[in-house]
């Protein structure tokens, strides 16, 4: 199965703003994605934003809600995470996502398929 390749992270300061890119299998998949997470921490992992390949309804975490913009190019192949405001509260590794299995109550999509992950860390 073909990667997903993120790249993007990075440190910035508190206010700053980050672009993660993530180039995606040239096959079609129901939705993809990023969430974050911690090494270890697999129960803290945040789904922070989602976008549907067949349309409907783009997600967001609310944290991320108004500082966070996903997109995907016209020709599918990259989907990108805009941050801006970055607050030391969004240090973590970020992961990009696709094969949604189903979502949670809150709406968030269940991935099943991530790559190896981006580190972004932001200073106060």
């Amino acid at each position: 199965q073909a990667e997903l390749q993120e790249s993007g992270g990075g440190s910035v300061q508190a206010g700053g703003s980050l672009t993660l890119s993530c180039v995606v299998p040239p096959y079609d998949t129901n939705c993809i994605g990023w969430f974050r997470q911690a090494p270890g921490k697999e129960r803290e992992r945040e789904v922070v934003a989602s976008i549907n390949t067949f349309g409907g309804p783009t997600y967001y975490a609310d944290s991320v809600k108004g500082r966070f913009n996903i997109s995907r190019d016209e020709d599918k192949t990259t989907v990108y995470l805009q941050m801006n405001d970055l607050k030391p509260e969004d240090t973590n590794i970020y992961y990009c996502a696709t094969k949604c299995l189903g979502r949670t109550s809150t709406g968030a999509p269940r991935f099943s398929y991530w790559g190896q992950g981006t580190q972004v860390n932001v200073s106060s």
